[in-house]
């Protein structure tokens, strides 16, 4: 081989290296709320990792159990981001009017505090045995007061049940709740409505990006 193919040939291998450097995986698994955050999310790490996000919407942890092995599936996943709560703590009655049944007066709640926790606690040991992921548990974010099927206070409830789970599991804690009190004031759909405005979604993206960023580093 002569000198010219042989330096044609390094720099194939050096450009053949730089494209196959895999990029790190990171699996987003929750609900509306991380539906809606998520594509800002991506556009963020566009060309530094790969964000998936379960399909549809996770809803409650009783959904989490029943799907957590599918959604895994057999990715070689370098971070799992995580959240339920809203669903969880819902109260729902099979004649309320409202949509999905809210109904916080009259109805049921999905799951109790104690019933949350187990949850967690029985879904993060499935997570454990089949991946070596990093864990990022995401706190349940701000509820509105005149949301139909939720109660404002119960969040701080829930959320404190699940660090504990996630102490208990060594499972790290991005507590976004605080700031979306804020960003929901700003950018919320309505005073009776947990969703956000674009905007809204944009700026708990940030909330979620930076952390990931950091545990990528």
């Amino acid at each position: 081989m002569n000198k010219y193919l042989l330096v044609s040939f390094l720099i194939f291998l050096v450009f053949l290296s730089a494209f196959s450097i895999r990029k790190p995986a990171i699996l987003i698994i929750g609900d509306s709320i991380s539906i809606g955050y998520t594509p800002f999310v991506k556009k963020h790490f566009e060309g530094k990792a790969i964000i998936t996000h379960n399909p549809g919407n996770a809803q409650h942890t009783g959904t989490g159990l029943d799907k957590i092995e599918e959604w895994l599936g057999d990715e070689d996943w370098d971070i799992i981001q995580f959240n339920w709560g809203l669903w969880d703590l819902a109260y729902r009655h099979p004649d309320a009017k409202a949509y999905g049944n809210r109904d916080k007066i009259n109805g049921t709640v999905t799951y109790s505090v104690a019933e949350y926790a187990a949850n967690l606690d029985s879904l993060i040991t499935s997570i454990k045995s089949k991946t070596d992921a990093k864990l990022i548990f995401v706190t349940t974010s701000y509820v509105p007061g005149e949301e139909a099927g939720r109660i404002t206070s119960d969040v701080k409830n829930y959320n404190k049940a699940a660090k504990l789970v996630m102490k208990k599991h060594g499972v790290e804690v991005n507590d976004i709740y605080k700031k979306s009190v804020k960003i929901h004031q700003k950018y919320g759909v309505g005073n009776d409505d947990v969703h956000y405005t674009a905007d809204g979604y944009e700026k708990l993206s940030k909330l979620i990006s930076s952390y990931l960023e950091k545990e990528l580093k």
